[in-house]
């Protein structure tokens, strides 16, 4: 008979990845050994195993969570129904909502994926690709004339992503400014900038 999984086993595996993330972001993956993770995270190397039988599964799920919650709650907050300055808006912030308390497992993400294997490779940019395609389709709608003479559409969506995922490296909470306030900076510049792109 199959063993039935606890009914806190989905709590222990946030608790392991959150510090998992925590350990990897702070010392790198190659020098992180699951025997400093399972440490960092105030469980045994067992317990550790019995959830993870690798390294690189660790790796994978930290990345795989983050990008599912990241794309589910991009979908949660689309509103179709706006105009697309104001969509954007409104994705822009979601993101960077999103990013809070997530520091470190963005930090893997943006790290680690030199871990992956090509399969888990595919699965990681399936899910950026699909988040991605929402911005992309919002920043067309605002200006259709960016792919018309030379292929300028993902070069500014991504040039949108650089402002977002690198706010970690600045951004302390309680700072000068907050989220909403670099929402609307990241936004304004997208959609001034936008304007004059050729």
């Amino acid at each position: 008979m199959a063993r039935t999984r606890a009914l806190d086993f989905e709590d222990k595996q946030r608790l392991i990845l959150d510090g998992a993330a925590r350990v990897f972001a702070q010392m790198g993956m190659d020098k992180a050994s699951m025997a400093l993770v399972a440490q960092g995270c105030g469980v045994s190397k067992a317990l550790l195993y019995h959830y993870y039988t690798s390294k690189d599964a660790l790796i994978f799920d930290i990345i795989h969570s983050h990008l599912v919650n990241l794309e589910n709650a991009i979908a949660a907050a689309d509103r179709p129904d706006l105009p697309p300055q104001d969509r954007l808006r409104v994705l822009v912030r979601q993101v960077l909502e999103n990013y809070r308390d997530a520091d470190d497992r963005h930090k893997v993400q943006l790290m680690a994926t030199s871990a992956l294997s090509p399969e888990q490779m595919q699965e990681i940019q399936a899910i950026e690709r699909r988040i991605v395609r929402y911005f992309s389709a919002v920043i067309h709608q605002i200006n259709p004339d960016l792919d018309r003479d030379r292929p300028l559409l993902m070069p500014v969506t991504m040039s949108l992503f650089g402002m977002m995922n690198w706010v970690y490296m600045w951004f302390r909470e309680g700072g000068p400014i907050s989220r909403d306030d670099y929402a609307d900076v990241a936004t304004t510049l997208i959609l001034e900038g936008v304007k004059a792109v050729r």
